[in-house]
């Protein structure tokens, strides 16, 4: 439906309307994931924590988790950067489009300092030929104003450059949580969590009882806003998809064309990847840690996701 509708609205100079009155739902619908992810995590893991009769046992399994972490995020970067390489899905956006992308590429790099320059050494901005494109992504750019965000990324990024080997066991301790929960910290969120639910742990049962009825009670209601956006996520996706589309192809009907030629070689891409970690990647790694093969057992345990 929001693929039909970007093509209808495009098609009938509708993408103003569309902006205006069906995007919203979209941004409504990244809030509330905003809204409720912080809190979830926050108490299904100090419940889960708290719930543990012996603390000693969380030491075996952190290590566990952690390993197991690093193993399967490894190994989903690997599998991503090589189904990139072979499928390359964006040779499948069209050559005007790839174009006004690169032309956008080296104006924000010309102007945010401390960017490196494009490694091929080519300036297609600088050409006379794309004078046009150039006053057209110009345009563009002002219209949709600065793209303060990735400048802030750029700087995280030099700083994590910059910083020391055990800069991230200092970025994973909170100064002030509450900070951590305005700015989604969440490996900072977590540390919280876990040292909260360990606490709890050690304090004696007539005190602890409350706290840990508490999140309980508060990691249920929180599941069950997640039930509640859920329900309501068919539209959210379509009003999500529509003033995407809008802001991005405007009134032009062969831009959306274009646009959904290359996110579709993007979401193929994504897909198969994800296949292969969910059908291949996880159940022969619990079959190895497990020790038994647990394919099927896996396979209907995840069904409900």
């Amino acid at each position: 439906l929001g693929v039909g509708w970007a093509l209808l609205s495009s098609t009938l100079g509708w993408s103003r309307f569309t902006m205006d009155w069906i995007a919203p739902f979209g941004d409504i619908f990244i809030n509330l994931l905003k809204l409720i992810a912080v809190p979830l995590v926050l108490f299904s893991i100090i419940s889960g924590v708290a719930g543990m009769s012996d603390v000693t046992k969380l030491g075996r399994l952190g290590i566990r988790t952690l390993l197991i972490y690093l193993a399967t995020t490894m190994t989903a970067v690997l599998i991503g950067l090589a189904i990139v390489n072979i499928a390359k899905p964006g040779a499948l956006a069209d050559d005007d489009q790839r174009l006004r992308n690169r032309i956008d590429y080296e104006l924000w790099v010309r102007e945010t300092t401390g960017v490196e320059r494009p490694l091929d050494g080519q300036c297609f901005s600088c050409e006379e030929v794309n004078r046009a494109v150039v006053e057209q992504v110009m345009a563009a750019r002002q219209a949709g104003g600065a793209d303060d965000w990735i400048g802030e990324k750029v700087q995280q990024a030099r700083a994590t450059k910059d910083a020391g080997p055990l800069q991230f066991l200092v970025d994973m301790v909170p100064s002030n949580i509450f900070l951590s929960f305005n700015n989604t910290l969440m490996l900072q969120v977590i540390f919280f969590a876990i040292f909260f639910g360990i606490t709890l742990l050690m304090i004696p049962g007539d005190r602890a009882g409350p706290v840990t009825a508490f999140m309980n009670g508060c990691n249920e209601v929180f599941m069950k806003m997640v039930d509640l956006v859920m329900e309501a996520a068919p539209f959210f996706v379509f009003a999500l998809m529509a003033g995407v589309v809008a802001r991005m192809a405007g009134d032009d009907p062969g831009a959306v064309v274009e646009l959904f030629k290359g996110l579709a070689g993007y979401g193929v891409t994504v897909v198969v990847g994800l296949a292969i970690l969910l059908f291949l990647i996880y159940p022969v790694l619990l079959s190895v840690v497990l020790r038994r093969n647990v394919y099927g057992r896996f396979l209907r345990a995840i069904s409900p996701a």
